[in-house]
C-alpha cells in the first residue's frame, strides 16, 4: 500500500497505483488544468446550444440540458469544433436545418469572449495577478517538474493562438518554450493523440517515460494507451483552491483510467515524490 497520509489535501489512487521511474517529458492540458481564463465556458456553450436546438417532443428542459451536457463534457478536452459537429448532429436529428459547426463555434468564442475580457484586461494591465487565474499550486508543480530537467509540453483543444497568449498572460510560457499546441482551422491537422506520437518518435522513448495531467478523458486516455502515467486533474474551477474534487470529473477520469486523482496541486512535491519513488 502507498500513503497518502503525508498530503495536506485531497488525492486518490487507482486500485492499479505503481510509481514510475524514467520520466522524462510532461503533456499537460491547459484550462481546467492549469488556466481558469475560461473558467465557465459551459454556461456559455450549453445555453447557447439550449437557445438553438429546435423544440418538439415531449422532453422536459431539464431532460434537454442533461442530454446536451453530457455531449458537451463528453466531448471535453477535445477541440472544440467537435463539440459543435455533434450539436449540429442533434439539430439535424431533430429535424432541423442545422448551421455548418464553424459557425456555431465562432458564435460561441464571440459569447464566450464577452464573459472573459474582463480577465484578459485584467491579466494585461496587471490589475489581475496570474496566480489568480492559475489551478492552485500550478506554478510550484511546474517549478518541480522544470528543477527536474524534464522537458514540458502543451497540448489543448482551445484554438492555439489563444491557447499561446493566454500562457504568456499567466506567465507560464517560460516553462514549455515552443511546446505549445492548440487547436487548428483545420481541425484534423491536430490532436493530443498526434502531439503524443510525435513526442515518442521525435526523443525515441516509450510510453513509460511520459507523464500527463488533464481534466478532460481525451488526455488522460490517450496518456493510458501508450503506457504512460495520468494524473487527472478534478479541479472544482468555480472554486479554486477549496480542495474540493468536481465529482463529474473525478469519475470520468477514473473511469478511463487515471492513475491518481487530485483536485489541485497543493501537494505538488508530495504528490511528486510519490509518483517517482519506488
Amino acid at each position: 500500500m502507498f500513503s497518502t497520509s503525508h498530503f495536506s489535501g485531497l488525492v486518490e489512487l487507482s486500485p492499479g497505483f505503481q510509481p514510475r521511474t524514467g520520466i522524462s517529458h510532461v503533456v499537460f492540458d491547459f484550462d481546467g488544468t492549469l488556466s481558469l481564463v475560461r473558467q465557465g465556458w459551459p454556461e456559455i456553450m450549453l445555453p447557447m446550444f439550449v437557445e438553438m436546438l429546435p423544440k418538439g417532443g415531449d422532453e422536459t428542459p431539464e431532460a434537454i440540458e442533461r442530454l446536451l451536457m453530457d455531449d458537451i463534457m463528453g466531448l471535453n478536452g477535445k477541440q472544440t469544433i467537435y463539440q459543435m459537429m455533434r450539436f449540429a448532429e442533434r439539430v439535424t436529428e431533430r429535424g432541423g436545418k442545422a448551421q455548418e459547426p464553424l459557425w456555431y463555434k465562432n458564435e460561441y468564442l464571440r459569447r464566450l469572449n464577452e464573459r472573459i475580457q474582463g480577465r484578459i484586461d485584467g491579466l494585461s494591465d496587471g490589475s489581475l495577478s496570474p496566480e489568480a487565474l492559475l489551478v492552485h499550486g500550478s506554478r510550484a508543480l511546474l517549478e518541480n517538474l522544470t528543477e527536474r530537467g524534464w522537458t514540458l509540453y502543451l497540448a489543448s483543444g482551445t484554438d492555439e493562438p489563444y491557447v499561446k497568449r493566454e500562457a504568456e498572460l499567466l506567465d507560464v510560457s517560460r516553462y514549455f518554450g515552443s511546446r505549445i499546441y492548440g487547436a487548428k482551422d483545420d481541425y484534423k491537422s491536430f490532436s493530443k493523440k498526434m502531439v503524443i506520437d510525435g513526442i515518442l518518435k521525435e526523443h525515441r522513448i516509450s510510453g513509460e517515460n511520459l507523464l500527463s495531467f488533464g481534466d478532460g478523458y481525451v488526455e488522460i486516455q490517450n496518456t493510458k494507451e501508450i503506457g504512460g502515467f495520468a494524473v487527472a486533474v478534478a479541479s472544482n474551477e468555480a472554486h479554486n483552491g477549496s480542495g474540493r474534487m468536481d465529482e463529474w470529473k473525478r469519475n470520468r477520469l477514473m473511469g478511463v483510467g487515471a492513475d491518481v486523482v487530485v483536485p489541485d496541486y497543493r501537494d505538488a512535491t508530495e504528490l511528486m515524490s510519490l509518483i517517482t519513488t519506488v
